[in-house]
């Protein structure tokens, strides 16, 4: 009986090509959903810190305009850093009482690309982040508050009320910022009624405040239509209707200032107290057996969560699915966890909101509203997380 020998392989060829099926059939193997074994292969964990930073210069490079990338970034940073030193120049020569010339870098580019980059693109980078990242912040944090995966950060009427709001400024003034503080105001607005009539049961469960919020939500709603029905067809009517579909093609420098810090705050408040959702997210009776206060952690998720929706709402109009959806590709990455998904959530959902503003603005001649866009994206993916048995929901 003779052996037969194996064939000699030489180190750094044939072994590699075997070790490399080995993995691929490992990760692949029977039975395992796609994007399961695609997450297999990503660290989750470092990509979703990285994806906002490469999209947020790949936003900046891309447009209808172009601009070489080495230049942006060197307008971007020479810009901010003149900018800077102007600013710190009229502070001396405010505080000395003479003036003060610090030395600057010399201006190299155009004008036009220097107000294309600090004027319109980054502004309205910025804003997309902003937006994208609180909703989707919102929406985390009110799923594991009600313990429901399909609510949303309107749930509680923030949106309708705001779409009212911002529907009223149109119609008495016109003004962007008229209509921004009345649709902030009003969200705040349907907000405490959707909590006050919760109160009024001596009831601030989950359940009692559902039922509010869609009480609400309904009225702003008629009121909305309303104000739709007695607007200017040809003038009026066109403006509410576009800021309800959702844009940031307006978004200013001063929007940023005036809505970054409400939304921040909040997102910093969601932020230090998301293992406390975790508690919320078993149960009240079994988070009060914990020691935990639920009655004023629920008011603080949702003064803090509605505080971040309504500054977001105010500059971007209605853009619906992102609180939805986003946190549950937050829990397919990193879990249930909510000390991992809120920070998950909002990375996430100022990457998606982001690569959804990129196509609008250039997709088509004219500008696609965010809210078709994200319905697009996010219904049919929502569709297909339904028909998965695992999602991460518990």
């Amino acid at each position: 009986m003779t052996h037969r020998k194996e064939p000699i392989i030489e180190i750094g060829q044939e072994p590699r090509k075997n070790v490399a099926i080995g993995f691929w059939r490992s990760v692949f193997r029977d039975g395992t959903p796609a994007h399961e074994a695609v997450l297999r292969l990503i660290p989750a964990g470092k990509a979703i810190y990285l994806l906002p930073i490469i999209l947020f210069f790949f936003s900046l490079f891309f447009g209808r305009y172009v601009m070489d990338p080495v230049e942006t970034l060197r307008i971007l940073t020479v810009g901010t850093i003149n900018a800077l030193l102007d600013g710190t120049s009229s502070l001396l020569s405010t505080l000395s009482g003479h003036q003060v010339f610090l030395p600057s870098f010399e201006q190299t580019w155009s004008a036009s690309e220097e107000t294309v980059l600090f004027r319109i693109r980054l502004p309205r980078v910025i804003a997309a982040m902003l937006v994208g990242g609180g909703l989707a912040l919102a929406g985390a944090s009110f799923q594991g508050l009600f313990r429901n995966p399909l609510v949303s950060p309107d749930i509680l009427g923030v949106a309708a009320g705001a779409g009212f709001g911002a529907a009223l400024g149109i119609l008495l003034s016109g003004n962007p910022w008229v209509i921004q503080v009345s649709a902030f105001v009003f969200g705040i607005v349907a907000v405490a009624v959707t909590y006050g009539i919760s109160r009024i049961y001596k009831n601030t469960s989950t359940l009692v405040l559902v039922l509010a919020g869609i009480i609400v939500g309904s009225l702003f709603s008629a009121l909305l239509s309303l104000a739709k029905y007695v607007a200017d067809p040809y003038d009026t009517l066109p403006a509410i209707v576009f800021w309800l579909m959702g844009s940031l093609s307006a978004v200013t420098n001063a929007d940023i200032i005036a809505v970054a810090p409400p939304i921040l705050l909040g997102s910093l408040c969601l932020f230090l107290i998301r293992w406390r959702i975790n508690l919320l997210s078993v149960g009240e009776e079994e988070a009060q057996a914990l020691g935990l206060d639920t009655k004023r952690m629920t008011v603080v998720i949702i003064v803090a969560s509605t505080v971040v929706t309504a500054s977001a709402v105010c500059i971007s109009g209605i853009v619906g699915w992102v609180g939805l959806v986003v946190p549950h590709i937050g829990r397919m990455l990193v879990g249930p966890d909510f000390r991992r998904l809120i920070p998950a959530s909002a990375l996430l959902g100022a990457s998606f909101l982001l690569v959804v503003d990129d196509i609008a603005r250039t997709l088509t001649a004219t500008e696609i509203p965010l809210g078709i866009l994200t319905a697009l994206i996010g219904a049919p993916f929502f569709a297909y997380l339904l028909t998965q048995k695992k999602v991460g929901w518990t």
